[in-house]
């Protein structure tokens, strides 16, 4: 009984501010300040919505029914993305953090590629890859590899140098420091790389499919604004926000069943 309470306690605080935006959303659209075909009402959008997931009445037009198709042409390239440069950026990054010379001949490459913006490589990567997946892909990685790379070399280099002293004293090997003290040591901040990446993943798939694929979410939201389907485009929109918060939230399983001893707890106490 307690820990219902306790559940519903939690719901309150999780749905009180979205609940409270879309009340307000709602009361705006309908009051006529801005036309309501420049800003549609969360009712209409969620009538639209649910015509481009299940094919209802048609009013999403030629996006009825086609949700489903959408939403797995991103998944796709987030999740193809999102592998390449979650394996390269946490194998690179322990080189980094643990192998100096790595870091003399890497680093400077790494920190003059880091500050230059995904979406500037657009044009090169449709030259290099064509309009299909591959240039989403390649920018998927470029925007999930840098925030693991740096988290990860972060995580290796702080980590606990009594624990390495010791256990190089028990007689431990490089690789037996690297398996057993140096990767456990750096998994939160390598956590916190993956689920900054998934973001950005998420980000950049988006953008790609504007310019680089003829499908996705992010196509289906720029198809929707040049017919001035505002409705869809805000469909759209929410329905890439619910993808990235269940993609973070499965990571968020992940690394609460790696990081046991860690269990979620908040400044102020156990969450």
């Amino acid at each position: 009984m307690n820990r219902l309470r306790h559940s519903l306690s939690e719901a309150k605080w999780r749905f009180a501010v979205p609940v409270l935006l879309v009340l307000f959303w709602e009361a705006f659209s309908r009051s006529g300040m801005i036309p309501a075909s420049l800003l549609p009402a969360p009712s209409r959008v969620f009538a639209t919505w649910m015509d481009w997931i299940f094919g209802i009445n048609e009013s999403a037009q030629d996006s009825s029914g086609k949700w489903i198709y959408d939403a797995m042409a991103s998944c796709l390239r987030v999740t193809a993305g999102y592998l390449i440069a979650a394996v390269s950026g946490i194998a690179l990054g322990v080189a980094i953090g643990w192998w100096r010379w790595v870091e003399r001949a890497i680093e400077p490459t790494v920190q003059m590629l880091r500050p230059v913006p995904p979406v500037s490589w657009i044009p090169l990567a449709i030259i290099w890859f064509g309009i299909a997946n591959k240039p989403a892909i390649f920018l998927v990685f470029l925007g999930a590899f840098f925030p693991i790379l740096m988290n990860t070399v972060h995580g290796v280099k702080t980590s606990d140098r009594n624990l390495l002293r010791a256990a190089a004293m028990a007689g431990a090997k490089q690789g037996q420091l690297l398996r057993f003290v140096i990767l456990p040591a750096a998994m939160p901040s390598i956590f916190a790389g993956l689920r900054i990446g998934i973001g950005s993943a998420w980000m950049l798939t988006v953008t790609a499919e504007m310019v680089a694929v003829k499908s996705g979410l992010g196509y289906a939201l720029w198809d929707s604004y040049y017919f001035l389907r505002y409705d869809l485009v805000i469909a759209a929109m929410i329905s890439i926000g619910l993808l990235g918060f269940l993609a973070d939230w499965i990571l968020k399983q992940i690394m609460n069943s790696v990081l046991r001893w860690q269990q979620v707890s908040t400044v102020q106490g156990k969450a």
